[in-house]
C-alpha cells in the first residue's frame, strides 16, 4: 500500500494548525461563533497556501453538531467524523479545471434546491474557479447571489484577474499570502521532529527558498529528501534539487563586479557539469541579487539572509550601484523565463553574463518642464542668459541632467543645453550634410537613440531650432518619453556643426493628400520655385 504523502498527513485539522494565515483564520473563527457566516466566499492566492483546506475546515464547521459554537468543528461528533474521512455527502468538492462548461453549472443549479442528506448546510467547494467558461459564470450568477438558505459556496483561485467583477462582487473575498521563509523552516523542523528526521538546519532553510512561500511545495521537497532514508544534509539537499552550491553563486557575482566573462563562464560550467540546471543557478542568482539590492538600498530587514553569507553580502553589494543591481536582477530574471522554452537552457545564462559583465550606463532620466505658448510671445523667446563657450567634446548624459534646459516658448517643447541659446544662422542643409557624422557619434554613445533617429526625417530648421518629423505618434512618444534623448541629440549636432541648435519632434502624417501636395510645394520653393496665383 502506498505511503500518504507528507502535505496530506500535515494537513491542518484544526485552526491552531494553520501557520501564515492568522488573519483570515481569526475572521472565520469569529464568523463561525457568531454565527455570521456569508452565504459565498472567493478565496485567492498562490498554490501551496491552504485555501482549499480552509474551505474543507469551514464545511466541517458549519455542519459540526457540537453544542458549543466555539468549538466548530470539533472533529469528534458523527458528521465532523464523516468529513475526515470522505464519507460526508453534504461538502461537494467541484473541479473548474474538469467541469467548465456551462452544463456542469446548471447541474449544480439544479441539484442545490434539495436539503441535505446528512448534515445542516450544503457547502459547495469550487476549486480553481477561474477555469470555468464565461457562460458558466453567467450561469452561475443568480445562485452566487441568492443561493438556498441550507447552502453556501466557497470558491478558491490562484488567477484572482481572470474572476469577472460580477462573482467577485457577490463574494466575501480574503486573500491569502505566501508563507515566510522563516515560518516554512520552522513548520519544517517541527515535522522534523516529530516524524524522527534527522537534519542540517541549513537544509530545512534552503527546502523553504526553494518553495518559494507555497507551504505544499516545502513538505513536497522534504518528502523526497525524507525517501532516501538518510540525514538530510545541506549538500545532498543542493545535490538531489539540483540547486548550485552558494560558493558558486558568490563567485559568479565576484566575476560580474570585476567584469570577468571567462572567469564566469567558468564557474557557469562547472556548476552545469556538476549536474546543477541553468535555470536553478538564473533563479539563485536572482534572489541573492535580491539580497544585495536590499541590502544597498539600507533595508534592515535580513531574517531571510544566511547567516554565514550575510557579511560577504553585505560586501559584495557596495560594489555595485541600485541602478545596476536593479540591471542584472532583470537580466538573470529574463533568463529564467527564457530558459523554460529555448531549446538550451545554458545559452540563456551565458548570454545573462555576457550582458552583466557590460559597462555599466548611465541611466537616462530627467524632468522636462511643459512650456506653454504666449499669445503675446514672438514664435521663439530664449531665457536671457550669456552664452557659454562651446565645449569641446560631447557631454556625458549626467552632465545633461546636471546643466538641465533652457525653457523656449514655443508650440511643442524644445531641446537644447543650459545656458545655451538656438544659433539663427544654422540652416538645414548645414545638419543634412552632416546627419551621418552625428548619427554615428550618437551612435557610440546610444544605439537604442541611434535607432529611434534613424526613422525620423528633418523637416524643418527655423530660427536655430531644428524640428525633427515622424509619421507616427508611437515613435514621438518614444523619443520624448526620455527627454535627455532629444536633448543629447542636441548637443551632438552642436558638437559636429559647432553651432548651437534646439531639437523638438512632431508628428507628419504620410498618405493624404495634403501632405503629399505640402511636400511637393516646399521641394518646390527649395529648387528656386515661385508661388504663381492664376485664378486671373
Amino acid at each position: 500500500m502506498a505511503v500518504q504523502a507528507l502535505y496530506r498527513r500535515w494537513r491542518p485539522q484544526h485552526w491552531e494548525d494553520f501557520v501564515g494565515q492568522e488573519h483570515i483564520v481569526r475572521v472565520m473563527r469569529n464568523a463561525i461563533k457568531s454565527n455570521r457566516l456569508s452565504h459565498a466566499y472567493l478565496f485567492s492566492g498562490p498554490r501551496g497556501t491552504g485555501k482549499t483546506t480552509m474551505a474543507r475546515m469551514i464545511g466541517r464547521a458549519v455542519n459540526c453538531t457540537n453544542p458549543d459554537p466555539a468549538k466548530h468543528p470539533c472533529d469528534e461528533c458523527e458528521t465532523c467524523q464523516a468529513a475526515l474521512n470522505d464519507r460526508f455527502l453534504d461538502i461537494i468538492e467541484i473541479d473548474a479545471a474538469s467541469n467548465t462548461g456551462v452544463d456542469d453549472i446548471r447541474d449544480l443549479r439544479d441539484k442545490i434546491n434539495f436539503a441535505p442528506g446528512q448534515g445542516k448546510m450544503k457547502v459547495y467547494i469550487i476549486d480553481e474557479v477561474h477555469m470555468l467558461s464565461t457562460a458558466a459564470f453567467n450561469a452561475l450568477l443568480k445562485t452566487l447571489e441568492e443561493p438556498p438558505s441550507h447552502s453556501m459556496f466557497i470558491l478558491a483561485t490562484t488567477e484572482l484577474q481572470k474572476i469577472p467583477a460580477t462573482v467577485l462582487s457577490r463574494c466575501q473575498h480574503h486573500e491569502f499570502r505566501r508563507f515566510p521563509t522563516k515560518e516554512i523552516a520552522a513548520y519544517l523542523e517541527k515535522i522534523c521532529d516529530t516524524e524522527r528526521y534527522k537534519f542540517e538546519p541549513e537544509a530545512l532553510t534552503l527546502i523553504a527558498r526553494q518553495s518559494t512561500g507555497a507551504m505544499r511545495d516545502a513538505l513536497s521537497l522534504l518528502d523526497q529528501l525524507a525517501s532516501t532514508g538518510d540525514e538530510i544534509t545541506l549538500s545532498m539537499t543542493q545535490a538531489i534539487l539540483g540547486v548550485a552550491t552558494s560558493q558558486s553563486v558568490v563567485e559568479l557575482i565576484d566575476a560580474i563586479a570585476e567584469k570577468d566573462t571567462a572567469a564566469g563562464l567558468e564557474i557557469l560550467h562547472t556548476a552545469m557539469d556538476s549536474g546543477t540546471e541553468p535555470r536553478q543557478i538564473a533563479k539563485q542568482c536572482v534572489e541573492y541579487l535580491r539580497w544585495m539590492l536590499n541590502l544597498r538600498m539600507g533595508s534592515r530587514e535580513t531574517a531571510e539572509l544566511p547567516q554565514e553569507a550575510r557579511a560577504k553580502i553585505s560586501e559584495q553589494s557596495q560594489k555595485f550601484s541600485v541602478e545596476k543591481l536593479v540591471g542584472l536582477i532583470q537580466i538573470f530574471n529574463q533568463a529564467v523565463v527564457d530558459s523554460r522554452t529555448g531549446w538550451n537552457p545554458g545559452l540563456d545564462l551565458e548570454i545573462a553574463l555576457a550582458q552583466s559583465c557590460e559597462k555599466e550606463k548611465t541611466p537616462v532620466q530627467t524632468t522636462v518642464q511643459q512650456i506653454q505658448p504666449q499669445a503675446a510671445a514672438p514664435a521663439i523667446r530664449v531665457v536671457d542668459r550669456p552664452p557659454q563657450p562651446k565645449t569641446e567634446s560631447l557631454p556625458t548624459p549626467d552632465e545633461l541632467e546636471s546643466e538641465g534646459m533652457d525653457e523656449i516658448a514655443v508650440t511643442s517643447k524644445v531641446y537644447i543645453r543650459k545656458g545655451h541659446q538656438p544659433d539663427p544662422s544654422v540652416t538645414k542643409q548645414e545638419i543634412v550634410q552632416n546627419w551621418d557624422a552625428i548619427r554615428a557619434i550618437i551612435r557610440e554613445h546610444d544605439k537604442v537613440l541611434d535607432a529611434l533617429l534613424s526613422h525620423a526625417k528633418v523637416m524643418d530648421v527655423k530660427d536655430g531650432i531644428l524640428t525633427l518629423s515622424y509619421a507616427h505618434d508611437t515613435a514621438v512618444n518614444n523619443i520624448t518619453s526620455n527627454s535627455k534623448l532629444l536633448l543629447w541629440t542636441s548637443a551632438a549636432i552642436t558638437k559636429v556643426i559647432e553651432k548651437d541648435v534646439g531639437v523638438r519632434s512632431t508628428t507628419v502624417k504620410r498618405g493624404s493628400g495634403k501632405s503629399e501636395k505640402s511636400s511637393l510645394v516646399s521641394a518646390a520653393l527649395e529648387l528656386g520655385g515661385k508661388l504663381v496665383d492664376d485664378r486671373k
